[in-house]
């Protein structure tokens, strides 16, 4: 289990491993028991496969629980030819669900670190966003979580970090304001400690 997994860990669970994941039967049961409670007939045509297509879906979409992002960033090169500045990934799909209503929330990943004595295939860093996205998150955590991750494989001089999303929990109920969207930032290292290198960082952001 790494870490960011244990940091996830219920709130006041005597033991985080104590709960069992229901089998796929378990889980269309539930799906045919919202349907009903939404008022349906879990037995009419039109939805009487909606259960096992939700359950593929989730699937899908929370892959990242079965996925570990120290795994995708182990591999490094250290032959850099002496490269000592910004590597940057801009514009990285995000595709997540909040954990408070499991309404997806939709947008861009901007990603940054500055190499010590190594680097990491740039898909990489890609696949680190997507593992964190693929689980019920806030954003805030995903956004630190993503920066713990790069700092904990590659212990970079600094990692910069900054998602830009529009929660569907905000535009398609509550509060209903369709173009409102949440910008976090989390800065280390030399990211944090030198504001021109920041102010280049978030000009990269903003091209």
């Amino acid at each position: 289990m790494d870490a960011v997994t244990k940091d996830r860990a219920l709130v006041g669970a005597p033991d985080a491993n104590a709960a069992q994941r229901p089998s796929r039967e378990e889980a269309m049961a539930a799906v045919r028991t919202l349907i009903a409670w939404a008022g349906d007939d879990p037995r009419r045509e039109g939805v009487i496969d909606t259960p096992k297509r939700v359950v593929d879906a989730y699937a899908e979409w929370f892959e990242g629980y079965e996925a570990d992002p120290a795994k995708e960033l182990s591999r490094t090169f250290e032959d850099v030819q002496g490269y000592d500045d910004i590597v940057m990934l801009r514009e990285i799909e995000v595709e997540s669900h909040c954990e408070h209503h499991m309404a997806p929330f939709l947008g861009k990943a901007y990603v940054a670190y500055m190499p010590t004595n190594r680097v990491v295939g740039i898909s990489k860093i890609a696949r680190v966003v997507e593992i964190f996205a693929r689980r019920l998150q806030t954003q805030e955590t995903m956004t630190q979580q993503i920066a713990d991750a790069i700092t904990d494989s590659l212990r970079p001089a600094g990692v910069a970090v900054l998602i830009d999303a529009a929660h569907q929990c905000m535009t398609t109920r509550g509060v209903h304001h369709r173009h409102v969207t949440t910008i976090t930032t989390q800065f280390t290292g030399v990211f944090k400690t030198d504001p021109t290198l920041r102010q280049r960082f978030l000009d990269f952001v903003n091209r």
